[in-house]
C-alpha cells in the first residue's frame, strides 16, 4: 500500500507517518510534502497513491486548491484542526478525516473506513462552499449603547453571551454586562466558533469564561462560571458530545 502525506508542520506530519506505522507496518509512506505547489508538482510527475492524507490548511493555502488544478481519483483521508462546525462539510459528503492533534484510535477508525471502501467519489465544490464559514472575518467588536454614549467591546474581552426575558446579553471579563440588539442565533454566525460555542438555547460561551465542568443528570453537563453574576449553565445533552471535542481540539 503506498501512501502519501501533505502536511506543512514537520512535527505532525512525523507523527501521523508513525501512528500509521504502527497501524499498518506493511504500508509504505512514498512521500511527505508541505505545500500546495509541491503537492501539484508531485502528482504531475508520479503515479498516484492508494491512499493520501491532505491536512487542509498548508503553508500557500487550502489543500483544496490542488483539485483545482489536477484530477485526483486516490481516495483522500483529511487532517484538520477545523472545529465542528466546519466538519458538517465532511459528513454530508461522506469524506473521512481526522481532527487534529490526531489520535491513534481516531486514525484507526478512518484506516478501517478506508478498507471497507475506497471510494473516491467527492464532491470538492460542495466541501468548499459549507467549509466558507472558516474562511469568513469574524465580528472583532461590539458597539454597545450605553446611555447616550456608544461603547465599543473588543471581542478578545467577552467571556460568554446569553439570553434572558427574550433581551440578549455579553459578560466581559471585567464582569461588564451589556444588552445587545442581537438575538443568540444571530450572534452564533458572527463570533469564531473556534473560541466560543454554543452550549444550549441560552448560552454561548468562551473557555476563558469556564471555572468547573460537572457532570449531570440525563448525561448532560453544568458549567460554573469564574467570578461572573450569571446562573449556572447546563450543556445541553445533544451538544454534549460537539462540546467535548471542542474542548479537547
Amino acid at each position: 500500500m503506498r501512501v502519501l502525506i501533505i502536511e506543512d508542520e514537520g512535527i505532525a506530519a512525523e507523527r501521523l507517518a508513525s501512528l500509521i506505522n504502527q497501524l499498518e507496518p506493511e504500508w509504505k509512506i512514498i512521500e511527505v510534502l508541505d505545500s500546495v505547489k509541491s503537492a501539484v508538482k508531485w502528482f504531475y510527475s508520479n503515479q498516484e497513491p492508494d491512499l493520501a492524507f491532505f491536512d487542509i490548511q498548508l503553508a500557500d493555502g487550502h489543500s483544496f486548491e490542488i483539485f483545482n488544478q489536477i484530477k485526483l481519483n486516490c481516495p483522500i483521508i483529511f487532517t484538520t484542526a477545523y472545529d465542528q462546525f466546519a466538519l458538517q462539510a465532511f459528513k454530508v459528503n461522506s469524506v473521512d478525516y481526522i481532527l487534529k492533534p490526531i489520535k491513534q484510535v481516531d486514525l484507526a477508525t478512518a484506516i478501517g473506513k478506508f478498507k471497507a471502501n475506497k471510494t473516491s467519489d467527492v464532491d470538492m465544490n460542495a466541501i468548499m462552499s459549507l467549509l466558507k464559514l472558516q474562511t469568513q472575518k469574524f465580528k472583532e467588536r461590539f458597539v454597545i449603547k450605553v446611555g447616550e454614549h456608544l461603547k465599543s467591546i473588543d471581542i478578545n474581552n467577552v467571556r460568554l453571551f446569553y439570553s434572558h426575558d427574550k433581551s440578549t446579553y455579553l459578560v466581559t471579563d471585567q464582569k461588564q454586562k451589556y444588552m445587545l440588539d442581537f438575538t443568540l442565533d444571530q450572534i452564533e454566525t458572527m463570533v469564531d466558533p473556534s473560541n466560543y460555542f454554543r452550549i444550549s438555547r441560552k448560552f454561548i460561551v468562551s473557555i476563558p469564561a469556564i471555572s468547573d465542568i460537572i457532570t449531570f443528570s440525563n448525561s448532560r453537563l453544568k458549567l460554573r462560571f469564574h467570578n461572573m453574576d450569571t446562573e449556572e449553565a447546563i450543556v445541553a445533552r445533544e451538544r454534549v458530545a460537539d462540546f467535548r471535542a471542542w474542548l479537547d481540539r
